[in-house]
């Protein structure tokens, strides 16, 4: 199984992140591929991060950055939900509160077509 597998239904990239530790050692690698999901005119990325145990301060870093990449071009990012540790480290780095979580795949792209964007 790949690290990181990308699929695209309709207009929406989702990306998952097959890790159980997603740390600084694999956040460049997401960096160069949100950067090109963008670059290829995506506005609608999903990331599934329900694999990951583990997410370090340099991981939740891209995901930040990229959110606020996307914002600047109308776009958006969901999150589906981590595992219950991640979700904790998510929670207090503060990082959640920026981002939409949904608990699936299926249940992000229905919210993408629930809005427009």
């Amino acid at each position: 199984m790949e690290n990181f597998e990308k699929n695209i239904i309709s207009d929406v990239a989702v990306e998952t992140v097959n890790l159980t530790r997603a740390t600084f050692e694999e956040a460049g690698i997401l960096k160069k591929i949100l950067d090109n999901d963008i670059e290829q005119g995506f506005q609608k990325i999903i990331i599934d991060l329900t694999q990951c145990e583990f997410i370090d301060s340099t991981f939740i870093g891209v995901l930040v950055v990229t959110l606020k990449e996307i914002a600047k071009i109308g776009g958006e990012i969901r999150i589906i939900k981590p595992t219950s540790s991640a979700n904790t480290i998510l929670t207090q780095s503060g990082t959640l509160e920026y981002f939409n979580l949904v608990g699936s795949v299926e249940e992000g792209v229905k919210s993408f077509r629930s809005e427009k964007i």
